[in-house]
């Protein structure tokens, strides 16, 4: 062949749809930036070309992105890349793979208080259940069937006995589609086709029973310990508090030492007050007295806080960073080497909210819990409701119940105490103390402590708490168990669920988390940032927020038809927003909005708008450093593809 002859065919060659496909993957139906995904099924396997003989299998639910389509012996294969940088791999059997639209995942709460979540083979059998006036009648000879290990017509699977803690090991349980259904009993439901394999593919459907479990938790249960600690307003007026505090460890390591379970209970405390900018005199903003892990016994204990004392200035306003401290505590404590994990805040004052000039943190109430929900901690709040703090109480009532909501278990963790009163504070402490010290010896018998005999002989203002502590320290035991007995997803491949307890349709059996790349993330931090710039200026004048974000829009390149004047203009229909964050099933405060709606909002209304875009913002940036939990979807991807599981909540 001639040069001139050769180099038409390497043109001819480089024009090729084949070859220019290679650059990018197919895009989604109807979209503009999304690509074609698929996730593998189990046996699936790779091969050279088009209807060509099978060679590596692919582990299950490896997400694919689809760089080419094509027809081969009636069937259709796919060209697959682990990544959108334009390296295929191979093709795929198009009949052993599942388009996976949106990067949506699943997370468990804790079963402590509900059922095992099940996953039903047809959506017609689950929405009976939900449409059902008596759903128990339904759903109780299921319940026996699967409690005497017998297969139940039209179940595939239910949910392990233990929890099972995505933070720990990751895991996926994709959503393939879902709807939100009204059930007979008045709750929102979402029903929810998913597809779940673990590693024990394969091996049957049904995950053991509590029966067939039980004689080894008792084992695994001499190893579980436990971690308080004490995060403390040391501000002026608090001595009395920290005093008793002291107290009430003291008496329990007292106990502790007696039964000796020095190794199994350890206590820790943080102080905090807040901003030492506003007020150097303060000293601090939070400091760690004493490390949990670190603590010896009782007596090293208080050596390490004897001279914790309150502040000798005041605070520049009353909240102080309540935050900061308990952030002290989640972030610098090594978790890991306990089982069951609490933080128990003390305050007689609101806390700074993520948006205030004094915040250190700049998180708010829900993102502080989530971050505490990462290492499994619960957040107790015990609320001094002192006098001279009457007109702070409801607006700190408020933070404090978001704070401490046990995520999964709808369980409220804040106690009140009226009036500040000393020595009702210091039977509380010592309640809550005892009642945790009892749950790992319990524990470590291999006992029983839900409902125990201590709960019932309690003083009836502290028996709720005890009852709730006895329900978080049994959440606190499956979540260790998932772990140490290495509790995986079920394996059934597709399936209906429903995100909501099938008899307390209050309470919720998952969590849904957003997959987003590195891209996407940096994508949202920098648009959310335009949107926060454009909502600071529309507070001076309420038409230059809509203003300026069509002056983004237009400079990112968004349709001119989309920017056209009119009070009806949306944010999601300016096109500032990426088309990742379409379709998700959660109702958006930033993308709903409109220009009319925000022109009607006084200006504490656009105020608290400002402050929640501010936390999520900075959560973003926490998110980003967060190396331990970026996850890789697919063998060999590149690292641009890897993914974060952003709480549904968390997104704008």
């Amino acid at each position: 062949m001639s040069l001139r002859g050769l180099g038409a065919a390497l043109l001819a060659l480089s024009l090729s749809p084949a070859l220019q496909a290679a650059d990018k993957p197919l895009l989604q139906e109807g979209k503009k930036t999304l690509f074609q995904r698929v996730l593998t099924t189990p046996g699936c396997k790779l091969s050279d070309a088009a209807g060509a003989a099978p060679g590596a299998a692919q582990p299950a639910f490896s997400r694919f992105y689809v760089y080419e389509r094509a027809q081969a012996d009636g069937h259709e294969w796919l060209r697959v890349g682990p990544d959108t940088q334009g390296k295929s791999i191979g093709w795929l059997p198009g009949d052993c793979t599942v388009a996976w639209k949106m990067q949506l995942t699943l997370a468990f709460t804790n079963p402590a208080n509900r059922d095992r979540l099940l996953f039903f083979k047809e959506r017609n059998q689950l929405e009976g259940i939900l449409d059902a006036p008596d759903p128990v009648s339904q759903v109780a000879p299921i319940r026996a069937k699967l409690k005497h290990n017998t297969e139940a017509p039209g179940v595939l699977a239910q949910e392990p006995e233990f929890f099972v803690d995505m933070q720990k090991n990751f895991y996926l349980l994709p959503v393939l589609s879902g709807e939100e259904v009204m059930t007979e009993e008045g709750f929102r439901t979402r029903i929810l086709n998913v597809a779940s394999v673990s590693k024990a593919q394969g091996q049957g459907t049904q995950a053991p029973s509590a029966a067939a479990a039980s004689p080894a938790t008792k084992t695994q249960l001499k190893a579980f310990s436990a971690a308080v600690v004490f995060v403390i307003d040391s501000t002026i007026s608090m001595d009395p508090y920290i005093d008793r505090t002291r107290e009430a460890i003291k008496r329990v390591y007292a106990q502790i030492e007696k039964e000796n379970l020095g190794q199994q209970v350890k206590f820790g405390l943080v102080a905090y007050r807040s901003s030492t900018k506003a007020v150097p005199g303060l000293e601090y903003v939070s400091k760690m007295y004493a490390d949990p892990n670190t603590v010896k016994d009782g007596a090293d204990f208080l050596s390490k806080v004897a001279d914790l004392k309150q502040a000798k200035v005041s605070s520049s306003a009353f909240d102080e960073d309540a935050y900061a401290g308990v952030m002290h505590a989640v972030d610098k404590v090594d978790w890991s080497q306990f089982g069951a994990r609490y933080v128990v805040l003390i305050t007689d004052a609101g806390a700074i909210d993520g948006g205030d000039k004094l915040s250190s943190t700049g998180l708010g109430a829900e993102q502080v819990k989530i971050e505490a929900s990462n290492p499994g901690v619960a957040l107790y709040t015990l609320h001094l409701k002192t006098p001279s703090g009457a007109k702070n109480h409801s607006a700190a009532e408020a933070q404090y119940r978001t704070l401490s909501n046990y995520p999964g278990t709808n369980t409220s963790l804040y106690y009140p105490v009226n009036a500040g009163d000393v020595e009702a504070f210091g039977r509380k402490v010592d309640s809550l103390a005892a009642a945790i010290t009892q749950q790992v010896k319990s524990a470590y018998l291999g006992e029983d402590a839900i409902g125990s005999a201590t709960n019932a002989k309690a003083d009836p203002a502290d028996k709720k708490m005890l009852e709730d502590a006895a329900l978080i320290g049994h959440a606190m035991q499956l979540a260790y168990l998932g772990k140490t007995t290495g509790t995986q997803a079920p394996p059934v491949f597709e399936a209906w669920i429903s995100d909501r307890d099938l008899i307390k349709q209050n309470v919720p059996t998952t969590d849904v988390r957003v997959l987003l790349t590195k891209a996407q993330l940096s994508d949202l931090s920098d648009v959310l940032k335009q949107v926060l710039d454009a909502a600071n200026e529309g507070m001076i004048s309420p038409s230059d927020m809509f203003a300026r974000l069509r002056s983004v829009a237009a400079t990112m390149g968004a349709d001119p038809n989309q920017l056209k004047q009119g009070s009806t203009t949306r944010v999601a229909d300016l096109g500032v927003l990426g088309e990742y964050l379409q379709d998700l099933p959660y109702q958006s405060e930033v993308l709903n909005l409109d220009e009319e709606t925000w022109k009607g909002w006084d200006g504490l209304a656009q105020e608290k708008f400002i402050r929640n875009l501010s936390t999520k913002l900075r959560h973003y940036q926490r998110y980003n450093a967060d190396v331990d939990r970026w996850v890789a979807l697919a063998p060999g991807a590149d690292s641009r593809d890897n993914v974060y599981p952003v709480p549904l909540e968390m997104m704008p």
